[in-house]
């Protein structure tokens, strides 16, 4: 008769603990593994979303630029101010002598030497107001439109636009102001036309502020905040901002669109031999006049260089130095430099908007 053996040994016990323990440490590398290529991930993806939200408020306001901007001035006494005198960015106020220019731009002007962008319209403006509009006809109340109309007592501007042989879209006036208050019921007199065959264009602007100026202005740049800074952007880089000037006072609010941004650079395609088609590409159009722009300015390419997600010691980017810009505009930007140690280690994306302005006429 054989005695029956019951159990295990403590040799095969430990055997067994020992397998457990290699897989349960082979299973925790990977589970880690995985959880920190979620978490990348996971960041990546938010950092593309906001790329997404904050590249469309620069391609809408630069498709809008000159939306009800006037071309000319119905008296040559008025009188507008833009932003206000204190600010960097009355570097970019236009002499109310002359029309205001849809577009103007600071080349390498800002942080990180990157570009300053501004976009006249009436369009640009944050408030509701900004995006409605109407029109008047001699003898006859504004055109309502029903639910989207203009409420009274919105400040707006009124411009006489002219079809003839010489298209030109005036300023109306009276006694050098610029500006009226929308009634749909009474619109006041000095604003409406007075021959049969003329219509005007009423422009919202402003909701309940005498207007500063007869236009809205957006200016977009690269700034670091005083406070609340992103712990994952890399040093050397900012936040993009779209800021409005204020109607009251002239200063600026001012909106958060990208974080983590290194550069922007702006190139300007223009048709300078009046063939209808592109002949040259500049980082500068300064020295051009409101009717230079809308006659020789046929695209906008922006540039805007981030990185996406956080950084990252296990991903390495290849290139120190990055061309930013095309056709022989723009400049080379050196993460090195610029960056600092471990520029490597961050996933960088230069975004690209190829916008071809929407209302600037001939």
């Amino acid at each position: 008769m054989h005695n029956k053996r019951n159990g295990f040994s403590l040799i095969e016990l430990l055997i067994v603990m020992a397998l457990i323990v290699v897989v349960l440490a082979m299973s925790s590398d990977t589970l880690t593994a995985i959880l920190r290529q979620s978490s990348r991930e996971t960041k990546i993806a938010g950092t593309q979303i906001e790329g997404i939200i904050g590249l469309d408020f620069v391609r809408l306001d630069i498709e809008q630029a000159g939306y009800g901007l006037p071309w000319s001035f119905q008296s040559t006494a008025i009188n507008y101010s833009e932003a206000a005198a204190s600010l960097s960015a009355s570097t970019y106020n236009d002499s109310t002598a002359n029309p205001p220019r849809a577009i103007i731009s600071g080349n390498d002007v800002g942080f990180n030497g990157s570009d300053y962008l501004v976009i006249k319209s009436t369009i640009v403006g944050i408030g509701d107001v900004a995006s409605k509009w109407s029109y008047i006809k001699t003898g006859q109340n504004p055109r309502v439109w029903g639910s989207n109309d203009l409420i009274n007592g919105d400040r707006v501007i009124v411009v006489k636009p002219n079809a003839g042989e010489k298209k030109s879209v005036e300023l109306v006036m009276s006694d050098g102001t610029f500006f009226t208050r929308y009634s749909s019921s009474s619109f006041p007199s000095d604003f409406s036309p007075k021959e049969t065959s003329e219509m005007f264009l009423i422009y919202g602007v402003d909701t309940d502020t005498d207007l500063r100026m007869p236009f809205n202005r957006a200016d977009y740049y690269i700034k670091i905040p005083t406070s609340n800074m992103p712990a994952s952007c890399a040093p050397g880089t900012g936040v993009l901002y779209k800021a409005t000037v204020n109607q009251s006072g002239g200063g600026l609010h001012e909106m958060p669109i990208l974080d983590c941004v290194a550069d922007m650079q702006i190139v300007f395609g223009l048709d300078t031999s009046s063939s209808g088609s592109i002949n040259t590409h500049s980082n500068d159009i300064s020295t051009l006049t409101a009717e230079q722009i809308r006659t020789q300015l046929k695209e906008v390419r922006v540039y805007i260089l981030i990185h996406e997600g956080p950084m990252d010691r296990y991903y390495t980017y290849s290139h120190q130095v990055i061309t930013i810009g095309e056709f022989g505009v723009g400049r080379d930007f050196d993460l090195l430099e610029k960056i600092g140690t471990g520029w490597q280690n961050y996933r960088w994306k230069i975004n690209t908007l190829v916008i071809k302005p929407k209302n600037l006429f001939s």
